[in-house]
């Protein structure tokens, strides 16, 4: 691979790399207000113990549940992308210029 398609390839996945590290603090801050509305919602179940507050809570379980497994893809994509940059910048350590 010539090497200015290898620093073509290492900038798009810089700045890929960027882009899903912003969604990251996104999904963060969602996930976080998403858990504390769960716990909320845990204690209202606690002190009501009414059937809406049962359904509450599972909603509101359900909901960090599925912030939290975005994270973890979200996670992976960054693990996936570092990867690729570590696999380029190696080519272009390696490669004659």
């Amino acid at each position: 691979m010539h090497r200015s398609l290898v620093e073509r390839r290492l900038i798009e996945v810089n700045s890929r790399l960027k882009r899903v590290r912003g969604e990251l603090a996104v999904v963060d801050e969602q996930l976080a207000a998403l858990a504390d509305a769960a716990d909320e919602a845990r204690i209202r179940y606690l002190v009501s113990e009414t059937p809406l507050a049962d359904r509450e809570l599972r909603e509101a379980r359900r909901h960090a549940d599925a912030m939290a497994r975005s994270r973890v893809a979200v996670m992976e994509s960054i693990a996936e992308l570092e990867r690729a940059q570590d696999e380029l910048l190696d080519r272009l350590v390696t490669e004659p210029q």
